[in-house]
């Protein structure tokens, strides 16, 4: 099953398009097509780089014992779910989604999510998640971690107008136009 999502940014190249989940990541229909290509003569990047005299430092090469390609999440996965309570005794759900015994995705809800002053703990609480679960599937899936994925997830978590996920977002946001424009920190 694809799922397509409305315009956001796209993990290949960074634009802001419309996106096709692919492999863990999501990707433009520009993006997808190169992917696709590489898929089927994955040696294909090095011959045409080494061709063009292209040198490019993050391409993986056969001699690179560390490349390791990025495993699919699966559209249904096995969870555990935990029953807890915080210091205040409110009931929290937290669920553990699992492939082959590792945790790969972490979510937390309580029946309580319309209750106003809980709102911005949920949306703490989501953001924590959301970055928890990009870490769990970069160790257990080999996921690549960028800086537009963490800033996609941080958006992701935003309940409200200037809550902690939108300032996060924004602060790490000018790193991305600093990146994009070939200032180096």
């Amino acid at each position: 099953m694809k799922k397509v999502h409305d315009t956001e940014i796209c993990d290949g190249c960074g634009e802001n398009k419309i996106l096709e989940e692919r492999d863990t990541n999501e990707f433009c229909e520009d993006c997808l097509l190169v992917v696709d290509i590489l898929k089927k003569n994955p040696h294909l990047l090095q011959r045409l780089c080494k061709l063009t005299k292209i040198k490019i430092p993050s391409a993986a090469t056969d001699n690179d014992v560390s490349a390791k390609s990025p495993r699919d999440l699966p559209d249904v996965l096995d969870a555990v779910r935990y029953r807890t309570r915080d210091r205040e005794q409110n009931t929290w759900y937290v669920s553990i989604s699992e492939i082959e015994g590792d945790p790969v995705e972490i979510f937390a809800s309580t029946a309580f999510d319309r209750d106003h002053h809980l709102q911005s703990r949920i949306s703490n609480l989501t953001t924590i998640t959301r970055l928890i679960s990009l870490i769990l599937r970069h160790v257990y899936l080999d996921e690549v971690l960028t800086l537009d994925k963490t800033l996609k997830q941080l958006m992701r978590s935003s309940r409200q107008k200037n809550d902690l996920p939108e300032m996060l977002s924004n602060v790490l946001g000018n790193y991305r136009k600093n990146q994009d424009k070939g200032v180096e920190k």
